[in-house]
């Protein structure tokens, strides 16, 4: 029991985190359905080509994280500061390039994700003005995210809960005054959801800097000194993670390319409702961040300390604790989403609104097993095991789910959540290829020595 109570405590402030976002996000989403399904369909397609970023971003910073808390755990600083300046510059570089990408060809870039769609010419229209507007939230982002998973990996997850909580509020308080125009303010409609999430970023990573210069923390360094890096370090950590960028790459082309897919299959209509889906979907998805974090510090710390035997033990744990909690909330998830699809999304057409009930409930159907994928995932990451993401995501998206998604978009009239709940049959697979790699053991290794 003490095992649990330590992974709740590093676990449940992620999850809260990742909570509030996610019902800040379906408020967003409910002020930009009232536009219609064309603003919401092009809001929320500029959003995923942003998620690219973040899942990008956030790849670099668990590489950078594996090895930030294992140094933890051998007591480190100097090591640890080594491994936050890698994620820091990575993050950086990462947001200098897709502001370029946001800037050069936004409507190629959405263009490809509406091909064949009804209403693509008005989505890449009006997509385009958001997605200007908001790639000057990408190097913020990076910054905060750095900082965040930092936190995170040293056992400390209720700062970064704070700070986002608060930048959430700001963000929805912002959506409301400038989308429809209240206390006096314009009504800017997709451009004043942009300058809300711009506010809001600029707030959260004003903060994160402010907190941790004051409170002197252990990883930190300042800008000034990031070129100080030790080289041999990164060469150490590209080399160990080049697989996971690999995984992690293979992982958001192939959902990208199955949003594509999905998105030929109607118009407007057909993007608004699993667009709205997923942001639904994302609630539940917070599960998946205590997972990572909780290995993360409780296994990786272990392994850092050269405690073997008991990041063994704490890993059989974490699958059993995952295995739990993800049945739970595929249960309880479905009561929540046919009260709340009807309350928030009444401003879609009822089209929509049938497609987002439906992804949904594809989504929770797999979250059981989507548990034991990202329990067995994140323990072989926290021992540097990177080449399981190579075989689990990289193949069996290139491989099986891609093509799968072309074959079923050209041969078959099936409809977007249809090809989903077919598409991700593939899981079944990756459950046989996690076990495999995890009880192998290549995981349980010290990268501090």
């Amino acid at each position: 029991m003490y095992f649990y109570r330590e992974a709740l405590r590093i676990a449940v402030p992620v999850m809260l985190q990742q909570l509030i976002m996610s019902l800040v996000s379906l408020i967003d989403n409910f002020m930009v359905a009232g536009l219609g399904d064309v603003s919401m369909a092009a809001v929320n397609m500029s959003n995923h080509i942003v998620f690219i970023f973040i899942v990008l971003v956030n790849t670099s910073c668990s590489a950078g994280g594996i090895y930030l808390a294992q140094f933890r755990g051998a007591d480190n600083p100097e090591g640890m500061k080594h491994a936050y300046r890698f994620k820091i510059i990575m993050a950086l570089c990462g947001a200098g390039l897709f502001f370029v990408l946001f800037w050069i060809m936004p409507e190629f870039t959405l263009g490809m994700m509406t091909a064949g769609n009804a209403s693509r010419e008005e989505i890449i229209s009006t997509g385009t003005i958001y997605l200007r507007l908001i790639s000057f939230t990408l190097a913020p982002m990076a910054v905060s995210m750095a900082i965040g998973t930092s936190f995170r990996e040293t056992g400390k997850p209720k700062i970064p809960l704070i700070i986002s909580a608060i930048a959430t509020i700001i963000n929805t308080i912002g959506n409301w005054i400038f989308i429809y125009g209240n206390l006096g303010a314009p009504r800017l409609e997709v451009t004043g959801a942009a300058i809300a999430t711009i506010i809001a970023r600029v707030f959260e990573v004003c903060a994160f800097l402010v907190y941790v210069n004051r409170k002197k923390t252990a990883f930190y360094c300042p800008f000034r000194l990031l070129r100080f890096i030790e080289l041999g370090l990164v060469r150490k950590i590209l080399t160990k993670s080049m697989m996971l960028f690999i995984a992690d790459f293979s992982w958001i082309t192939s959902e990208t390319v199955m949003v594509a897919l999905y998105n030929s299959r109607g118009g407007a209509e057909t993007v608004a409702g699993m667009a709205a889906g997923w942001t639904i979907a994302n609630i539940f998805f917070l599960l998946f961040g205590g997972i990572w974090t909780a290995s993360t510090v409780l296994v990786g710390g272990s392994l850092g300390a050269g405690k073997l035997d008991e990041a063994r033990c704490r890993s059989r744990w974490l699958i059993s604790g995952s295995i739990i909690a993800g049945t739970v909330i595929s249960v309880f998830g479905m009561i929540f989403t046919f009260i709340i699809v009807p309350l928030v999304y009444s401003n879609l057409t009822i089209e929509a609104r049938n497609i987002c009930m439906g992804l949904v409930s594809v989504i929770l159907v797999y979250i059981p097993l989507w548990s034991v994928i990202n329990s067995q995932f994140s323990i072989c990451r926290a021992g540097g095991d990177t080449l399981l993401g190579l075989y689990a995501d990289g193949f069996v998206n290139c491989f099986v789910i891609i093509p799968g998604a072309f074959v079923l978009a050209r041969f078959t009239p099936l409809g977007p959540v249809v090809m989903f709940a077919v598409l991700k049959l593939s899981d079944v697979l990756k459950v046989f290829i996690t076990n495999h790699f995890y009880k192998s053991e290549r995981w349980v290794k010290n990268l501090t020595v």
